[in-house]
């Protein structure tokens, strides 16, 4: 793929990194819902905005089978439906596989405002489902939480692409 001018050259992304993020906003999710506020409907979905992250910027890694099984943990967790999480993470997976080579092109602000369509379909897959299952209708509120994922997608960029823009060996006489 040709880079864009001024565009760095990243680094692989380890493995152990990757995984240790995903777990990291899996034990994130868990202590915010066991907290005293528990789920609120506006509340962010930390593992969908970086299960989103990784499978644009590793989609040979992540993919809608991880995204599956992601969702199986945070529905058992949740005592939601089970399989709602499951099948709106394989459809996030899916639609940032279809969207990664094009997303990529974009600036980071300009990549909140291209996810946020992802975030909203997420969110429509979860609130159908449980919907379907005889819940009650949660709230405009819900709407906030798409929103919130999608201002946090810059500080995720820049936080989770830091250690790749690291030098491997500081040359002077290598310009990459």
């Amino acid at each position: 793929m040709i880079m864009r001018p001024g565009h760095q050259l990243l680094l692989p992304a380890s493995t152990a990194f990757i995984w240790g993020s995903l777990t990291g906003a899996i034990f994130l999710t868990m202590l915010i819902n066991m907290g005293g506020i528990g789920r609120s409907v506006w509340q962010p979905d930390l593992v969908s905005l970086l299960l989103l992250f990784w499978s644009i910027h590793q989609p040979r890694r992540i993919g809608i089978g991880i995204a599956f099984m992601l969702g199986l943990i945070i529905d058992v967790h949740q005592g939601a439906v089970l399989g709602q999480h499951a099948l709106s993470y394989s459809v996030l997976s899916f639609l940032a596989l279809v969207i990664h080579r094009r997303l990529l092109w974009f600036t980071v602000p300009s990549q909140a405002f291209q996810v946020l369509p992802l975030f909203v379909a997420c969110h429509a897959i979860e609130l159908l489902a449980r919907m379907l299952a005889g819940a009650a209708f949660p709230g405009f509120w819900l709407l906030l939480a798409p929103v919130l994922e999608s201002l946090l997608w810059p500080v995720v960029s820049i936080l989770l692409l830091l250690p790749q823009k690291r030098t491997p060996n500081p040359d002077a006489h290598r310009p990459l």
